[in-house]
């Protein structure tokens, strides 16, 4: 009998050799018949997961992402639009002012629409208003909003802090431009002159301030849902008046309030 040069004999080694390659022939074809998936057809959980990103990267809340404003006592930038000259705050004495007037008794106050009817403060200070948030720039509205006893009051309850940064957090979005939107639509409809010749007189936006609201035609229920819905409507009925976002500015052209609520 023949033998390699290890000592096997040649036969077996021979044997083996064929057993290893019909091994790898098999292996082959086996790979070959198995169905191959598209990546839409792979379970999956066979899938990583995408990596959970850290707490720093995470997307903050709108409220954390205001950037810090000036100090209240920052005086504006001479940029800025001026704010109409009143030698002392002419706000109503009356701290109701900003709630609804509605006397279902008493007749049915003047709506108008004309700015050319309001005195020229007052008229100017609505202007300076509509272009702040049509510029799109809340901070545009701190130096007409001012500070001290004559600060437009924006809430029916004290604040503490910014301004801006307030009406910041009010806003849907992080910049303050859904707020500046209502404000620009309440101040696009028409208005009413309330206790004219007191020291409580205003002119208030939007004119619902002082109608009831069962007292509306149809043409001021479209007017009135270009800034409430229906379902805010419908609660509103219940309570009685129009609880929205209202503007009021005195005859000498002081912005009293930018309020919402009862």
């Amino acid at each position: 009998m023949n033998f390699s040069m290890s000592g096997k004999p040649k036969g077996f080694v021979l044997y083996i050799r064929l057993a290893a390659c019909c091994a790898a022939i098999a292996f082959g074809a086996c790979l070959a018949s198995s169905p191959a998936y598209a990546l839409s057809e792979i379970q999956r959980e066979e899938l990583p997961s995408p990596a959970t990103p850290s707490a720093e990267e995470n997307v903050s809340s709108p409220g954390s992402t205001i950037p810090m404003p000036d100090p209240m006592g920052t005086a504006p930038s001479t940029s800025q639009p001026a704010v109409p000259d009143a030698a002392e705050p002419d706000s109503p004495s009356d701290g109701a002012s900003n709630r609804p007037r509605i006397d279902p008794e008493a007749p049915l106050p003047d709506v108008v629409y004309d700015l050319g009817k309001l005195p020229e403060p007052v008229r100017r200070m609505h202007d300076l208003i509509i272009e702040a948030c049509r510029g799109g720039d809340i901070e545009k509205l701190r130096p007409l909003i001012g500070k001290g006893d004559s600060m437009t009051q924006i809430s029916l309850a004290d604040i503490d802090g910014d301004p801006i940064a307030f009406l910041k957090g009010l806003s849907g979005d992080p910049d303050g431009q859904e707020i500046l939107a209502i404000l620009e639509e309440v101040l696009s409809a028409g208005y009413v002159h309330v206790d004219a010749g007191t020291p409580q007189e205003l002119y208030v936006w939007p004119y619902f301030f002082a109608l009831p609201l069962d007292k509306l035609d149809a043409r001021q229920r479209v007017e009135l849902f270009k800034i409430v819905t229906a379902g805010d409507f419908d609660d509103m009925k219940q309570f009685g008046a129009y609880i929205f976002y209202r503007v009021g500015i005195t005859p000498a052209g002081q912005w009293t309030f930018f309020v919402a609520g009862d």
